[in-house]
């Protein structure tokens, strides 16, 4: 007879496609080893991840508690001599103005301390800067600046990141244009405000 290829003449695979139990047994043996081995691993890894990160976190949280240590701040007015003095550096409080509006931004100290983004304003006038969007010395001034050369886009930003600064930051003073008197604040305006922004 000749062979057409419709016979079969070699030992017959009863497993149905499967393979012997002795090879599936070995595959999932390695299998399992392979999936240990990664768990250990990504165990390892996220160990290491967390001894190095995780303690500067740790030691970040434990300076911002700084700024919650700190008494809350009467009201009073500020000259830019005075507010030069809250830079962070040589008094541990943050104060900014923003259109002739003080704030206090020691909790935001990751943003407008020496090393954030917005540290160049900590202690100044910041609202040429934050209209022009500009990070650099020139959009500080050492004397009073009345932002009359400003455009009205640029008058609108200030307002709107005056708006953000209300919202976020405790309000504590008016910024002094040259010859302006401190205005005197009540006891009750510091608390009704205090409480307002608890």
């Amino acid at each position: 007879m000749a062979d057409d290829g419709d016979s079969s003449s070699g030992p017959v695979d009863t497993s149905g496609g499967q393979g012997t139990t002795d090879e599936s047994d070995g595959l999932s043996l390695g299998g399992m080893l392979l999936n240990i081995s990664i768990l250990v691993l990504v165990v390892a890894i996220g160990y290491l991840a967390y001894r190095r990160w995780g303690r500067r976190l740790g030691a970040d949280a434990a300076r911002g508690s700084e700024a919650s240590t700190l008494p809350k701040m009467r009201r009073r007015d500020f000259t830019l001599e005075q507010l030069r003095e809250h830079d962070g550096l040589h008094n541990p409080r943050i104060l900014m103005a923003v259109n002739m509006k003080v704030f206090d931004v020691t909790s935001g100290k990751k943003f407008y301390g020496r090393d954030g983004p917005y540290g160049i304003f900590a202690g100044r006038d910041a609202s040429r800067g934050l209209a022009t969007f500009c990070l650099e010395k020139d959009a500080l001034r050492d004397e009073y600046d009345d932002l009359s050369d400003l455009n009205a886009v640029q008058m609108e930003s200030v307002r709107e990141w005056e708006m953000q600064f209300m919202e976020k930051y405790d309000y504590v003073g008016r910024l002094l244009k040259p010859g302006d008197e401190p205005s005197e604040y009540t006891d009750e305006e510091d608390i009704k405000d205090h409480l307002k922004h608890d």
